[in-house]
């Protein structure tokens, strides 16, 4: 079976799939990753849900708010790409566990912070726990994909974006009315986390037994048919389109809630919930973008994606409140789509490099998400956040580099 990305600049070549010999797709494996995946990032996400509250109760400013989610985001960033290419070389498949520990450990400080610098701290440490946890939980889903890279990396990535998405809900019906204390109570989901992945790191040990020549990987090896300026030129378009989209992402899931607050009145209650509906919105994205991508090829989605999504974005500023909840749906939906094959397409560009593309791609995920929550909070002080999500409607127009990836066929 094969899956071939639309037609493209005259590049038409064939690229064998980096993964394990002929095997069936590793399904509780792959359920398993995504449930960690969601209960990593449901953690994670508890930071930006509880920035209403630490607002009030600190006196903090857009600066020190976003101050906090850049901590949280560029270290998770600056480690994933380090962490990926040592994992390259050699795997370590109880490092999943191990990321959860520094997760809990994360959320007991945050739990109990009395002091800004103490909340930072907290934000690092969960950073340096989700900087683990990314690079070897992509390639174990590689690995378990049995060839349907598009649908494994899918149904990972759609278990974090359930968990980020119930961390509002959450701290809407628990931590909101308990207080920051209650953060601490969190931890019982690490502790759930930790053995879980502890059950999917024996069955990576006993995958790597078996299948040695498939961990080693090719080395620096690149896709067949395309030179390394056309593979550093498609990795560069790619990461200006993860510029664009996680940039947007960021001033929902930093200020979207301020934003509903400031702009148009709502409570508490109705913005956290508002959040709720976008990222339910993006879990649901993701999970449909990898299939398709299977099907008609990676380009074709990452395109539709990045580019589809501008109508909507462009509109939102302009909305009143009822239209602002309907439109962030689709904003939520189309543009979430494209980044589990952002990462399928990379790690075609370079199959040697499995732990290291994902740890990448992860880690800048993370840091543009912490350098715009730190730069769009500076950028509303000094104008409005109305101003701010003005100027982040235009990104996705971004997404137009996407007709100059090269034509990529995967076979299967």
């Amino acid at each position: 079976m094969a899956a071939a990305d639309d037609a493209a600049p005259a590049l038409p070549a064939a690229v064998a799939a980096p993964s394990a010999p002929a095997q069936s797709l590793a399904l509780p494996i792959l359920l398993g990753l995504s449930l960690g995946h969601c209960l990593n990032d449901l953690m994670q996400s508890l930071i930006a849900a509880i920035f209403p509250l630490i607002r009030d109760t600190y006196s903090l400013n857009y600066a020190q708010i976003g101050l906090i989610g850049a901590t949280f985001s560029i270290t998770a960033s600056i480690l994933q790409p380090i962490v990926g290419f040592a994992t390259d070389r050699k795997p370590q498949p109880y490092s999943l566990p191990l990321a959860m520990v520094l997760t809990m450990c994360g959320l007991l400080l945050l739990g109990f912070a009395g002091s800004y610098p103490l909340i930072i701290a907290a934000a690092a440490l969960v950073g340096i726990g989700s900087s683990i946890f990314h690079p070897e939980s992509t390639r174990v889903a590689r690995y378990a994909s049995g060839g349907r890279h598009g649908l494994a990396q899918s149904m990972f990535q759609t278990g974090g974006n359930l968990g980020t998405a119930l961390g509002p809900l959450l701290a809407r019906l628990i931590v909101a009315p308990l207080g920051q204390i209650s953060i601490a109570g969190f931890a019982l989901v690490a502790l759930a986390g930790m053995g879980l992945l502890t059950w999917i790191g024996g069955w990576y040990r006993d995958w790597l037994a078996t299948h040695v020549r498939t961990a080693q990987g090719a080395g620096a090896a690149m896709a067949a048919g395309l030179t390394a300026n056309q593979v550093w030129a498609s990795l560069a378009i790619l990461v200006a389109l993860m510029f664009s989209k996680f940039v947007y992402l960021s001033s929902i899931q930093n200020y979207y809630q301020l934003y509903l607050i400031d702009h148009f009145g709502a409570s508490v209650g109705a913005a956290q919930y508002s959040v709720f509906l976008f990222l339910a919105a993006t879990a649901a994205g993701t999970i449909l973008g990898g299939p398709v991508g299977d099907r008609i090829g990676a380009r074709a989605v990452i395109l539709g994606s990045i580019l589809g999504v501008l109508p909507f974005t462009l509109l939102l500023p302009y909305a009143d409140f009822a239209w602002t909840l309907v439109l962030t749906v689709p904003i939520g939906l189309i543009l979430a789509s494209a980044f589990s094959l952002i990462v399928v397409y990379a790690q075609n560009l370079l199959p040697g490099r499995i732990g290291l593309i994902g740890g990448l791609f992860f880690g800048l995920a993370f840091g543009m998400s912490g350098l715009a929550a730190g730069g769009l909070g500076w950028l509303a002080d000094r104008t409005s956040i109305e101003t701010v999500f003005k100027l982040c409607a235009l990104l996705p127009a971004i997404g137009l580099l996407a007709l100059w990836l090269p034509r990529l066929e995967v076979r299967r």
